[in-house]
Parts: structure tokens; C-alpha cells; sequence
């Protein structure tokens, strides 16, 4: 690595591009940009607060809001005054933020607003070690024990250049930079402690796995409190590109036109929600329209398959695919801003024929595999080289090989220096040769490209001894725009059933055109026009599955899973074991 800590990248990046812009925002209904020379400003003065607040080298700093130009002026600050940043999820609830606050031991704490201080203040009974809380949006409010961004900043002016410049002299390779709580899909987070060199690895690593060009620019709306995101802006740091942060998840769509971004990191849902959008609209379409779009579709998918095997493509074939492009590829793309040149996905698995689907209509989605434990990157498809359904080679410098059962175990300088708190989590995860079990079945194919099959603890085995993967029929059901989600059962049952829910856009749409009257989405789950709509969906999807693994019943929930009821994670995964438990009752039912 060329540099020792991300103090030494940060600096050397802020020097090199000082005018260059770094990040953009949106406020008062205009996008304003920031330079290197501004955000570097800022980040010392961070520095110098927080050394002023006492914070001494390796003590945690919580941070809880959305991603925005605050979190990531907060995260540098803290690492490079020699503490450990600790972001939360926006969308936890308070005692999941109580125990991050708690377990990390923070002794500070960066809020956004009103509503995430209301959070803290609800803990502050179980944090005794929380002695500041900073909020950047609002004034400082000292009887409740806050502190404004403003007033902050000018904490700092107390303290020294060089006090800072001493801290972050002395921050080695090994050092923490980060604790990043994983998402709980089996109970407790556990906070994986990621280092400097971690990150400078994996971010160096990523770099030399991808094709960026310095002047690009990309729209970040992931939670920074995910290694994912976080890795994304140390890319961007590295490479010269500039991060402009989404408004809000409702505002992506709109944010995308106006920012129009080279390329894009996303999570899996994401896309789905474009392809269901795409495809219903064709559908309700009809007539002309969805002629033509399944005449381009096709054009798009032989152009596609002859550029997976590096194959020219016929002079004909060329000249459709450019008429197709024009009336209705040139939307879909549209839509992403209109100058991707690829987006990556991450952090769950990504339906093959999504992938294919928007490959087909001229974006690229190389799909890549990280978790935080290894600070988010392992493999991800090349620019130049990629295999729809694969996750891609591993990255220069991660080694990667399969147990004998099938598992996926890595080694490198991107794995975790360990669990905080926990060495017997860790002697499960990391082995004494260094290799990361990540709990996920998969194989290797002759180009070295890795294929996901499914989660080792997630496998069905059902009566009759057969291995079933739950995540693959998950998210074959997922293709279906009237499914938002679904969750496959059958452990040592005779038969795969599976949970679904509807999607609140397409299926009352779907009603509304049949002349069904309903109150709520709730009433439309049991409505019979709408069961038999969705276990068509079912059997169509069953086609792609083989009789064992196919899903013979299913019940229809009466509303979507989310974060706020504790069903997902932050991250959009699954809490497998908390709908099932939630929803027993329906389960024995439909097994009775």
C-alpha cells in the first residue's frame, strides 16, 4: 500500500486536487459543490473539536443520520484525530441504537436531527458513557447535554495544527479506523473491527478491479453506517470522482436525471424495483408499445449475448439494435441519468435475468461480493469480462477458496482485525490461518469467476433429504412485479411453501383495472381474483425450478415486510427467522 493511514491518503488526495470539486448536495432546491480544499477545511476542524472535546486516539464516535456531506466530514474527522468512527443505521430503532452507543463504549455521538436525538435521549439511561452529542441540524441545546455543528467546529479553535497533525502521525496500518456493526439477520450485531489498512486495501484493490476515470461522478444514496458505502467514497477519494449524495430514497429517481452519474453502487432491490417499474409499465401498456418493446428487448438480448462472447455484431443487427436504442432503450437509460456507463451491485445476490434484462437495454450491472467482515470487497465482475450470475473474480491481493462442504472461505489484508468484545465470534469466523468462513455456499468455475449458491445456516432440507437453496427461489419469485417480497420455507417439511407480500404499486393498479373496489393493500391480499393472480405468478416462476426446490403453497401476508417492524435489515436482507416467527400460525397452515 502507498500509504500507511487514511490520514496519509486523505491529505495526499486534498493536496493533489485541492480545487477539484469532491462532493455535491442539494439544498434549497439547487445542488451546490464542494472542493477538496473546502471538505479538507472542514475535516480538521472536525479533528481539532473533537481533540478539544477530549476525545483521546481509539476512542468510538457514534454516527447516526442519513448519508450526507456531514456524516463523511464527521467519519474523516474522527479517524483522523486517531478515534474509531462507529456509524448506525438511520432506520434503527432506538434500543438498537442504545446498544451500539453502549457496546462500542462512544463516548461522543454525531446525530442529524431532531429525530435521531430523540433516539439517543431515550438510551441515555443505558449509555452512561455518552458525554457529548453533536447535531447538525438544530441549535445547540446544552441543558439536554447538545452541542450544534456550528458551535462544534468552533470548539476546535483552541487546539493546534499540529496537536492534530501529531494524532494522525502516530495512527499505524493496524490501528482501528472503524467498528461496523453488521445487520443482525441472526440476532445481536456484532461489531467487526476494520482498520486502516483494511480499508486502504480493499479500496485499493477495488480501484485496480474496476474501470474509473478521474472527472467521473456518482450518486451515493446507500447508509454510510454499511462498509459498502463507506468503501464506495474511499474509491471515489482514490480515483478522483465526485460524490453527490441522493436527498433522500424517495428523491433517487429525481436526483439521478439531475445528477446523471458515470456510474452507481447499489444493492439488489434497487434494480428490482427499476425492472418491476419497467415492466409493468409495458405491460399496462399494451398493444403497439409492448410490441415494440419486446421487439427491442430481443434486439438488445443477441446483442448482448454476442458481446458476452466477445463477438462481432452483424451490420443488420447493428442498425435494429440502433433503432431500438432510440425509441426505447434511450428511456430506460434516461431514467439512470442517461451517461451510466456501468452500476455495481452488492451486498445480496442479484437475479441473473435482472442482470441480463437491463444488459439488454444497454446498462451494465457488474455484480460483486462483499460483506463486512472483509470490509466489503472480495470479487466483482471487470468492465471488460463479466459472467451474469457470477459474482465475479476476486480482487489482486484476496485469496479464495472452498471448504470441502462448499463454503467460501477468504484470506487478506481486507478481513478484520475481529469482533469488538467477542474472541469467540471471531475463532468461529476467522480460523488461526487467517481464512474468513463467510457462511455462503458457492462454486468456482475454470475462469476463476465465483457463483453464490446460497447461505450455509439459510439450506432447506426438506423430508425427503433434498438440499434446497431458499435465497435462489426468493428471488426467481422477486421477478414477478406484482411480488415485492418472499420468504421460502420447507425445513423437514414434506413440501417448499413460501410467505409472500404484494407489491403496493402493480397489484392495486392490477385491481383497479378489473374493477375490484378495496380499502387497503391488506383487503387485496386475501381477495381471491388477487390469490389466483399470485399463485399463477408462483407457477410461472416454477418453471424455473426443478420439482423438489419448486414452491407447491404459498400464503399471501396482509402487508410488506420492513425495517420498522424488525423484518428486514437496514441493508433490505431478510430476517428469515423473525417472519417465521412472526407469521407461525400462517406457516402450520398451509403444512397442516
Amino acid at each position: 500500500m502507498e500509504h500507511r493511514s487514511i490520514h496519509e491518503l486523505f491529505a495526499h488526495v486534498a493536496r493533489s486536487r485541492a480545487g477539484e470539486v469532491a462532493y455535491r448536495y442539494k439544498s434549497g432546491g439547487a445542488w451546490h459543490d464542494v472542493t477538496w480544499s473546502e471538505h479538507s477545511a472542514t475535516v480538521r476542524a472536525v479533528a481539532k473539536a473533537l481533540v478539544g472535546l477530549g476525545v483521546a486516539s481509539g476512542d468510538r464516535v457514534c454516527i447516526l443520520g442519513q448519508s450526507r456531506l456531514e456524516w463523511v466530514q464527521s467519519d474523516f474527522g474522527i479517524m483522523i484525530a486517531g478515534g474509531v468512527s462507529v456509524g448506525i443505521y438511520p432506520a434503527n430503532l432506538a434500543p438498537d441504537c442504545g446498544y451500539v452507543i453502549g457496546h462500542s463504549d462512544a463516548s461522543v455521538i454525531f446525530v442529524e436531527n431532531d429525530e435521531q436525538l430523540e433516539k439517543v435521549l431515550a438510551e441515555r439511561p443505558q449509555t452512561p458513557k455518552l458525554r457529548h452529542i453533536v447535531r447538525w441540524d438544530g441549535p445547540a441545546d446544552p441543558a439536554a447535554g447538545v452541542t450544534g455543528w456550528k458551535e462544534f467546529l468552533e470548539l476546535g479553535d483552541s487546539v493546534s495544527d499540529g496537536a492534530v497533525e501529531e494524532r494522525a502521525a502516530a495512527v499505524g496500518p493496524d490501528d482501528l479506523a472503524a467498528l461496523v456493526y453488521t445487520s443482525g439477520t441472526t440476532g445481536v450485531p456484532k461489531g467487526a473491527m476494520i482498520t486502516h489498512r483494511n480499508l486502504l486495501f480493499a479500496s485499493d484493490s477495488a480501484t485496480r478491479s474496476l474501470f474509473l476515470e478521474p472527472g467521473y461522478t456518482t450518486l451515493l444514496f446507500l447508509p454510510l453506517a454499511h462498509v459498502f458505502a463507506k468503501l464506495i467514497v474511499f474509491l471515489c477519494m482514490q480515483n478522483g470522482i465526485t460524490v453527490a449524495f441522493a436527498e433522500s430514497i424517495p428523491k433517487v429517481a429525481d436526483n439521478l436525471k439531475e445528477v446523471r452519474p458515470h456510474f452507481l453502487a447499489s444493492v439488489p432491490r434497487i434494480f428490482e424495483k427499476v425492472y418491476d417499474k419497467v415492466t409493468s409499465g409495458v405491460e399496462e401498456a399494451g398493444g403497439l408499445k409492448k410490441r415494440m418493446f419486446h421487439w427491442a428487448l430481443g434486439v438488445g438480448q443477441e446483442v448482448s449475448a454476442l458481446g458476452q462472447r466477445k463477438q462481432p455484431v452483424p451490420g443488420l443487427l447493428r442498425l435494429e439494435h440502433a433503432v431500438a436504442t432510440k425509441l426505447v432503450f434511450r428511456k430506460i437509460q434516461a431514467a439512470l441519468g442517461g451517461r451510466l456507463v456501468y452500476a455495481i451491485s452488492g451486498a445480496a445476490p442479484l437475479n441473473k435475468e435482472i442482470g441480463e434484462f437491463f444488459h439488454a437495454c444497454g446498462v451494465l450491472i457488474l455484480e460483486g461480493l462483499g460483506m463486512t467482515e472483509n470490509t466489503s470487497f472480495t470479487n466483482v465482475n471487470r468492465f471488460d469480462h463479466n459472467k451474469f450470475g457470477t459474482v465475479g473474480p476476486a480482487g489482486p491481493g484476496v485469496e479464495m477458496k472452498l471448504a470441502e462442504d462448499g463454503e467460501i472461505l477468504f484470506r487478506g489484508p481486507n478481513v478484520m482485525k475481529g469482533y469488538f468484545k467477542n474472541p469467540a465470534a471471531t475463532a468461529e469466523t476467522v480460523d488461526p490461518d487467517g481464512w474468513l468462513h463467510t457462511g455462503d455456499i458457492g462454486e468456482i468455475d475454470a475462469d476463476g469467476f465465483l457463483r453464490i449458491t446460497d447461505r450455509k445456516k439459510d439450506l432447506i432440507v426438506t423430508a425427503g433429504g433434498k438440499n434446497v437453496a431458499p435465497q435462489r427461489i426468493e428471488r426467481i419469485l422477486r421477478t414477478s412485479h406484482y411480488i415485492s417480497q418472499a420468504v421460502a420455507i420447507g425445513d423437514k417439511r414434506k413440501f417448499i411453501g413460501a410467505l409472500v407480500t404484494l407489491d403496493p404499486e402493480s397489484v392495486p393498479a392490477w385491481a383497479r383495472a378489473r374493477g375490484i373496489a378495496f380499502a387497503s393493500v391488506a383487503e387485496l391480499a386475501s381477495h381471491p381474483q388477487v390469490v389466483e393472480l399470485i399463485e399463477s405468478e408462483v407457477r410461472d416462476r416454477n418453471q424455473q425450478l426443478a420439482s423438489f426446490e419448486s414452491v407447491k403453497k404459498l400464503r399471501i401476508l396482509p402487508r410488506d415486510l420492513s425495517i420498522e417492524q424488525g423484518e428486514l435489515t437496514p441493508t433490505l436482507k431478510i430476517k428469515r427467522k423473525v417472519v417465521l416467527e412472526k407469521y407461525r400460525d400462517l406457516v402450520e397452515e398451509m403444512y397442516a
